[in-house]
């Protein structure tokens, strides 16, 4: 290969390639475990954790990048928010726990307060980043991050129903026996209660799961299919009953996210965002299909929806503006 200053031509190509960089403010166990899965896949050149815990950020740091001889080539620190300077994405996954006592209202209110404080500390130091919101509950938080920054829509998003959508293909892959990425299925809305699976439209290969069922002669029993939504729309209640809380699978899916970001890669996946008139809904975050890239989000998809899905969809929109008109946004 030719050389170009004394160096080959590729080896300046990736010289000029920008460095990517990664804040995650909350270095509990959801934000220690991205750090960690982004480590181990490279996904940002530099990632930055933040805590009101200094000490614990320090000690995440530490224990991630000695992991870095076996592989990485990532640089992990602990920081504070001027380290959100240059930063392309920021990662919000601080947030106090619903306590004994507490409504999903009160949990709602408290973590407001606490965006209140943590956000204009990021906008001080950076306001070109994508902001992401990961603390539940996400799709208001993600609105209350909105608000409070004042950023964009595009650059505002949550991790919404990327976790959701994930189980749904991993349980319809299990029940019908083929690889879960070979699995097409949405759960759109909220990422909570409300959240609506899409039937109408999950397929195999582009065959409705009814046709594959034939094709393959596998049983097809529409109760087992309302029993593989409902184990999905309350797995986490399900793991947080055995282990006290689910961090692994969303750690997966927000470094994944974060990638489809920074390699720009036009990526669809179901993050909250705010929606803009999506089946007449406005003024909300809530999960639809969507194309993400560099700017963020690049295009909220409309798919043909039956009544029924159009219908509950609505209803999660619904459900998320009566949380939103109780706390004051």
């Amino acid at each position: 290969m030719m050389k170009v200053k004394g160096k080959t031509a590729m080896a300046q190509m990736q010289a000029m390639e920008p460095i990517s960089k990664v804040v995650i403010v909350g270095a509990g166990r959801v934000g220690s475990t991205t750090a960690y899965t982004m480590m181990t896949r490279g996904t940002a050149a530099e990632i930055v954790l933040i805590d009101a815990d200094h000490e614990r950020a320090i000690g995440e740091a530490m224990d991630i990048s000695h992991g870095l001889p076996f592989g990485g080539t990532v640089r992990v620190e602990a920081g504070d928010y001027s380290d959100c300077a240059g930063a392309d994405i920021v990662i919000i996954s601080a947030g106090v726990a619903q306590k004994p006592g507490e409504t999903r209202i009160d949990l709602v209110r408290n973590n407001i307060e606490v965006l209140k404080e943590i956000i204009p500390k990021i906008t001080a130091h950076n306001q070109d980043c994508i902001l992401m919101m990961v603390t539940n509950p996400v799709d208001i938080l993600t609105y209350a991050m909105w608000k409070i920054s004042g950023f964009p829509p595009n650059r505002c998003l949550g991790s919404g129903t990327s976790l959701d959508t994930a189980r749904f293909r991993y349980s319809l892959g299990k029940y019908f026996e083929v690889a879960p990425r070979s699995v097409h299925a949405y759960i759109i809305g909220e990422h909570g209660d409300t959240e609506v699976p899409v039937w109408s439209l999950a397929n195999i290969a582009g065959m409705r799961l009814t046709d594959f069922c034939r094709a393959t002669k596998l049983c097809h029993d529409d109760r087992d299919l309302r029993v593989i939504f409902e184990n999905v729309r309350d797995a986490a209640y399900h793991i947080i009953q055995r282990k006290g809380a689910t961090h692994y699978a969303i750690g997966a899916a927000v470094d994944a996210i974060v990638g489809m970001i920074l390699h720009d890669q036009h990526t669809v996946v179901t993050v909250s965002s705010l929606m803009e008139g999506q089946y007449g809904v406005h003024d909300i975050c809530l999960s639809l299909p969507t194309v993400i890239g560099r700017a963020g989000v690049v295009r909220v998809l409309e798919l043909k929806l039956s009544d029924a899905e159009v219908e509950g969809f609505r209803k999660s929109a619904e459900a998320l503006k009566e949380v939103a008109r109780s706390v004051g946004l």
